[in-house]
């Protein structure tokens, strides 16, 4: 590992503190170094993430942690940020204009921002004003901490997680009989990922039959924006009927949700599986006795497992498409 991947994986780590209170702005990390007075190899001397939408950003929270006795030293220091900085004023002032202010020395860029008003503006502001700029380094791992953010901007649609549940041997029911796949442990854990993600939606029949409240009861946090896919104009109670995927994707963007669960039934799964409207599965299988039923989508070809988990005999497995 290099000395610029071990402080970028140190920025990625910091982001990742923002992970509910920074969105609909990215996740971002910042560490300042500066070589040791005795010469021994570098010493951090400010350290900062994205908190919350509306406050200061990684970098000027970086800054802002820097002791009044390390201020010379920033002209020697090398300023490493998990996304590239702003170079607009949105609710604050544009990042690459406080580094070049401060008269660091250099600077090290995760990934470009894909946001329409910086893709690169910021590193060419830096690099005028006659600073070194290095970018790409843990280019996919800082992009996929955000991806959610970089889908949303480049696809203009969200983040698509296709969620179930299954027997092992393939079945989402019991010959056709609704059945209680997940074990309360697991349950939890689909109700954190609920308190992630901006967005979720299930088909008419799965709204009709099961009647989900697709919140956040069993953790905290806020429940996302709930849809139902249905053709016909009707009432399901708090939850927002769209007509179609393209309804349902275009409404999102508009909305700014990022990212959108789809979590059933077979009929909504598969909808988006044949066009290829998904970013990522979660998979739960158990080891139940159930001999038929209906069968479970196929997981796509091109799909990649990326983590595997394991809790009260059930697998969790989560495949990624290959844009990521």
């Amino acid at each position: 590992m290099t000395e610029d991947e071990k402080y970028m994986r140190r920025c990625i780590q910091l982001a990742s503190n923002g992970w509910l209170e920074a969105r609909p702005n990215p996740m971002v990390g910042a560490v300042i170094v500066c070589p040791s007075s005795s010469g021994d190899g570098e010493k951090i001397i400010g350290e900062g993430y994205h908190v919350r939408c509306g406050e200061g950003h990684a970098e000027v929270n970086a800054f802002a942690s820097v002791s009044p006795e390390d201020e010379p030293l920033l002209k020697e220091s090398t300023i490493y940020v998990s996304l590239e900085p702003c170079a607009h004023y949105g609710k604050t002032p544009p990042c690459c204009d406080l580094i070049i202010s401060k008269g660091i020395r250099r600077v090290v860029v995760g990934c470009v921002d894909p946001f329409a008003k910086v893709q690169g503006r910021g590193i060419q502001r830096i690099r005028e004003a006659g600073i070194e700029v290095t970018v790409g380094v843990l280019e996919k791992e800082c992009q996929w901490l955000n991806r959610r953010f970089f889908t949303f901007h480049k696809k203009h649609r969200p983040y698509i997680i296709l969620k179930w549940a299954q027997t092992d041997n393939g079945f989402i029911d019991d010959h056709g009989h609704p059945l209680a796949i997940s074990s309360p442990f697991t349950k939890m854990l689909v109700h954190q990922q609920r308190a992630r993600e901006d967005a979720i939606v299930v088909g008419r029949l799965t709204a009709e039959k099961e009647q989900p409240q697709l919140n956040v009861r069993e953790w905290s946090g806020p429940s996302p924006v709930r849809f139902v896919l249905s053709g016909k104009e009707e009432c399901f109670g708090n939850m927002i009927t769209v007509k179609s995927i393209d309804d349902l994707l275009g409404t999102c963007y508009e909305r700014q949700l990022q990212s959108l669960i789809v979590e059933g039934g077979l009929a909504t799964l598969q909808s988006f599986l044949d066009r290829g409207l998904w970013d990522e599965l979660r998979v739960e299988k158990a080891p139940l006795p159930v001999d038929d039923g209906t069968p479970a989508p196929a997981i796509p070809a091109e799909a990649k497992a990326f983590s595997e988990e394991y809790y009260d005999g059930r697998k969790i497995v989560r495949f990624r498409a290959p844009s990521f």
